[in-house]
């Protein structure tokens, strides 16, 4: 289970297959300001409001420099029923054997209806135009995320 990650780290790169199957690099995006979410599983009630709610901010977080990429241990099958069932116009990546997920933090014991258990750490990181993380969430909640997110970057809306 990997350590949380700071603001300042070095954001750790990345090549996940999204819900297409295509390839998505995070060091491909460099020069643009990332936010890598990582959510348990498409199609529950919480990650799906989540990804609507982040589905619903991206043309005005676009507008503010702002790609964002959702990832969970779900294939690219999964997430693509997810995307076609909700209408979702965020990048999903599949991060099947939890790699990713361990390595930025976002895998590993949290508690859940009062027992502790291991899976995934519902977690939002920003990375910056460089590649440096410039913030780092963890135990987020689904329900009203984006919002406070927007207001903890200062973006307006």
């Amino acid at each position: 289970m990997g350590d949380r990650l700071n603001p300042g780290d070095s954001a750790p790169d990345f090549t996940l297959p999204d819900d297409t199957g295509s390839q998505v690099t995070l060091s491909d995006l460099r020069g643009t300001k990332v936010i890598v979410y990582f959510y348990p599983a498409a199609m529950t009630p919480g990650c799906t409001k989540q990804a609507c709610d982040f589905s619903e901010s991206l043309e005005s977080l676009r507008r503010d420099g702002y790609t964002v990429l959702g990832i969970s241990p779900d294939t690219p099958a999964k997430l693509a029923t997810f995307r076609e069932r909700d209408g979702l116009t965020i990048t999903l990546l599949a991060d099947a054997d939890k790699a990713v997920l361990e390595r930025w933090g976002a895998y590993g014991e949290k508690q859940l209806y009062g027992k502790t258990v291991v899976g995934v750490i519902r977690s939002t990181v920003v990375v910056d135009e460089d590649g440096t993380v410039s913030h780092a969430f963890y135990n987020v909640k689904a329900t009203g995320h984006v919002a406070k997110l927007r207001r903890d970057l200062g973006l307006e809306g």
